[in-house]
C-alpha cells in the first residue's frame, strides 16, 4: 500500500459521507430561526440567487439588500486564495485546458459528469426534489451547472478565482446555496431523508464526488472522444478545481491540491456509489428529451447514443451508467459507427479517419448544447452566457435576433418531427 492509499481509508469515506459543512450550517440556522414565522429557507434561496447573480454581472463582491446581505456578511465572503493556491501560472494552464477545448468538455458535462451525478443515489434525491430539476423547466439548473464551468474556467488569464470575479464569487456562493439545501430537506423532506445511508444532503463524499466528475470524468470523456490531456495538463486543471473546491469548503481541499495520484483510490471508492434509483432515471429521461429537441433533424438521438458511447469502456464500474440511468439505445447509424471505430483501433491506418469523424460529431453535439442553454436561458436573472471569445471561437451566436431565429428552426423541427410521434419517436 502506498502513501496516498493510506491517505484514502475506507473509514475516510465513512467520514466524509457524514460531515456536511458545519460553520456554514451554523450560520444558516440561526439566520432562519431568527426569520419571522412563515418564512422559509426557499423564500430566502431566491434572494440569495438573486444577489449572487446581480454581484456576477457587476465582477463584484455579493452584498446586496436584506434578506441576502444578512448572509454575505455573517460569512468572510471576501477570503482569499489559500497559500497553496495562488500559482497564477499554474492557475492559468489549468483554465486553459477549458480554453483550448471547450466544446468537448460542454459535450462532456452533459453526456458524462451529469448522468455521473444521477446515478448517485442522493445527489439524484436532492436534485429532483429540491431544485426543481424534473420538471419542464429542468433546464435552469442544468444551466447554472454550465455557467458554472464557464465561470470556473473562463478563459485563459482571466483571473476569475480571485475576489470579486466570478469563478470566486461562483464557489462561495454555492457553498451557502448548499447549505440551504440542507435546511430545505430538513424542513420539507426529513421524513423521507435516511441520513444513516446517505449522510447530510451535499455531504464531502458528494462535493468530492462532484469534484472528481468536472474534473477526472470529464478528462476521460474527453480521451474517449479523441482528446488525451497531458500529465502537465490534468495536473494544472485539477490543480485549479482544487483551489475551487477550497473555497467551496470542500474538505479534503483544505490543506491542499488533489494530485493525479489520488485519483485512482478516489475513484475506485467513488465507484461503489454508483446506484439506480426512481429519481436518477427520471432526471436522465428528461435531460435527453430537453437535449434531443435541440438537435438538428436526422440526429435527435445523438446524446442518448454519446452517453452509451463515452461509458461503454468505464472503468470502476461506470460502465453501468447507461443501463442505471434506463438510457434508451443508441441510433442504428450511431451502433455502426460504433464497430467502424472498433475495426479501426484494429487497423491503425483507419483510425484517423474515424477518430476525426467522431471528433467531428462530439464538436457538433457540444454547440448544440451550448446553444441550448443560451436559446432557453438567454434572459432573466441568472442568464446564460459564455464570453464573446468563446462565442467567436464556437461559432455561436447570442444576440437577440439570433436567438429568435433559432427558435424558428426549432418549431420547425418540432412540426416535421411530430408525425413520427407514435412510430419510431420524433426525429
Amino acid at each position: 500500500m502506498n502513501d496516498h492509499d493510506e491517505r484514502w481509508p475506507e473509514e475516510r469515506f465513512r467520514q466524509l459521507r457524514q460531515q456536511a459543512d458545519p460553520d456554514v450550517d451554523k450560520v444558516v440556522a440561526e439566520y432562519l430561526q431568527a426569520q419571522p414565522t412563515g418564512k422559509g429557507a426557499l423564500e430566502l434561496v431566491k434572494a440569495v440567487v438573486a444577489e449572487l447573480a446581480a454581484a456576477k454581472r457587476e465582477a463584484r463582491a455579493p452584498s446586496g439588500e436584506p434578506p441576502a446581505a444578512e448572509i454575505f456578511e455573517a460569512i468572510d465572503f471576501v477570503r482569499e486564495l489559500p497559500e497553496w493556491g495562488d500559482d497564477r501560472e499554474l492557475l492559468a494552464r489549468g483554465q486553459a485546458v477549458f480554453a483550448d477545448h471547450g466544446l468537448y468538455q460542454s459535450a462532456a458535462l452533459f453526456f458524462a459528469c451529469l448522468p455521473m451525478a444521477y446515478v448517485e443515489v442522493s445527489s439524484a434525491k436532492v436534485l429532483a426534489g429540491v431544485s426543481n430539476l424534473a420538471t419542464h423547466s429542468m433546464t435552469r439548473r442544468v444551466a447554472e451547472t454550465g455557467q458554472m464551468l464557464v465561470d470556473v474556467m473562463g478563459l485563459k488569464a482571466t483571473d476569475s478565482l480571485q475576489p470579486g470575479r466570478p469563478g470566486h464569487t461562483t464557489a462561495i456562493g454555492l457553498r451557502i446555496l448548499h447549505s440551504f439545501v440542507r435546511a430545505l430537506v430538513a424542513e420539507k423532506y426529513a421524513d423521507d431523508w435516511d441520513t444513516e445511508r446517505y449522510g447530510p444532503p451535499v455531504n464531502q463524499e458528494l462535493l468530492l464526488a462532484t469534484l472528481f466528475d468536472f474534473s477526472v470524468v470529464t478528462w476521460e470523456a474527453m480521451e474517449t472522444m479523441g482528446v488525451v490531456l497531458s500529465d502537465e495538463e490534468r495536473t494544472a486543471n485539477l490543480y485549479t478545481w482544487s483551489v475551487f473546491g477550497h473555497l467551496m469548503g470542500i474538505e479534503v481541499c483544505s490543506d491542499g491540491p488533489l494530485t493525479l495520484e489520488d485519483v485512482p483510490p478516489v475513484s475506485a471508492r467513488l465507484g461503489r456509489m454508483l446506484e439506480p434509483s426512481d429519481e436518477g432515471r427520471r432526471l436522465m429521461a428528461v435531460l435527453l428529451r430537453e437535449m434531443e429537441a435541440y438537435m438538428p433533424l436526422g440526429w435527435r438521438k445523438m446524446p442518448r447514443s454519446l452517453v452509451h458511447w463515452i461509458f461503454r469502456h468505464a472503468e470502476h464500474g461506470a460502465h453501468r451508467v447507461p443501463d442505471l440511468l434506463g438510457v434508451p439505445a443508441p441510433a442504428w447509424w450511431f451502433t455502426a459507427l460504433f464497430a467502424a471505430a472498433r475495426s479501426a483501433h484494429e487497423r491503425n491506418r483507419l483510425a484517423g479517419p474515424v477518430r476525426g469523424v467522431v471528433r467531428w460529431l462530439v464538436r457538433k453535439a457540444g454547440r448544440h448544447v451550448v446553444v441550448a442553454l443560451i436559446d432557453r436561458h438567454s434572459d432573466g436573472q441568472a442568464a446564460f452566457r459564455i464570453p464573446d471569445e468563446l462565442a467567436r471561437a464556437w461559432r455561436i451566436k447570442q444576440s437577440a435576433p439570433a436567438v429568435r431565429t433559432r427558435a424558428i428552426r426549432r418549431t420547425v423541427r418540432t412540426t416535421l418531427r411530430a408525425p413520427a410521434q407514435g412510430r419510431k419517436g420524433p426525429r
